[in-house]
């Protein structure tokens, strides 16, 4: 298991509150506070990645684009991550697009400073590496429950995990996000959370969800969200078992 480093500023990603102090602390002064916003591309499918961004609040998608325009969500980033993995592998671009799907906040830094500091640490590309194998684990286990489960359970296990990454019950989650989250039609959606509404789970108004009953979320999805909430508890450690991750750098 990664170690987390002891004495340290409180954090909200968990990626930062697991480096050792001494590679947190060179980090520090290059990582710039930013909001992210609705609909904002963090990088584009085949062009040149800028910056690595570690997600505070909010949710990062990550977008496959056909060639007749038809987009789909293939994985998502929170506070968990790092937008910019092909970073780590040695490569600058990918055939994927990154937007924002939640709005929140988070912090921003140079590509070439980040291939730099993984390029001289360790420990850095051992947390990165072990973030990447959960990511990878994330979106296989995203497939396979495309495949297997309902509309409902699905949505209900995409709220459940919008919300694990905010730090409010309510959040911005359009229907053209939502649909794109589940490879459905807005059809399928207005059905799926319009019955969580009617059960008293969730309250859903032009765009924004509000978490009524996340005990009842938990009692209708499907297993694929402990899964892969396990995975990354197994890959990363255990935030329960872990300091208080929030506030500022």
């Amino acid at each position: 298991m990664v170690e987390s480093r002891e004495a340290a500023l409180p954090l909200s990603n968990r990626l930062l509150g697991l480096l050792p102090q001494e590679d947190y602390e060179r980090l520090r002064p290059q990582l710039q506070p930013i909001p992210l916003e609705y609909r904002q591309s963090l990088y584009r499918a085949d062009k040149p990645i800028r910056f690595v961004y570690f997600i505070e609040t909010g949710v990062g998608s990550l977008v496959n684009t056909m060639a007749n325009g038809d987009a789909a969500e293939v994985g998502t980033i929170g506070n968990e991550g790092v937008v910019g993995l092909p970073l780590v592998f040695g490569d600058n671009r990918a055939p994927t697009s990154v937007y924002i799907q939640v709005p929140g906040a988070g912090l921003r830094m140079k590509a070439t400073l980040f291939k730099e500091e993984l390029a001289q640490s360790a420990s850095i590309r051992k947390v990165m590496f072990r973030y990447a194998h959960a990511f990878f684990n994330q979106v296989a286990q995203s497939a396979a429950c495309n495949h297997f489960h309902t509309i409902q359970q699905r949505c209900c296990r995409w709220l459940l995990m919008t919300h694990d990454r905010m730090q409010s019950d309510e959040f911005l989650l359009t229907q053209e996000f939502l649909a794109m989250m589940l490879g459905v039609q807005r059809t399928g959606v207005t059905a799926a959370a319009g019955a969580l509404q009617r059960a008293g789970l969730i309250r859903y108004r032009r765009g924004n969800v509000t978490i009524l009953d996340r005990r009842g979320l938990e009692n209708l999805t499907c297993e694929c969200y402990g899964v892969s909430k396990m995975e990354f508890d197994r890959l990363l450690g255990n935030r329960a078992t872990r300091t208080a991750r929030s506030g500022k750098i």
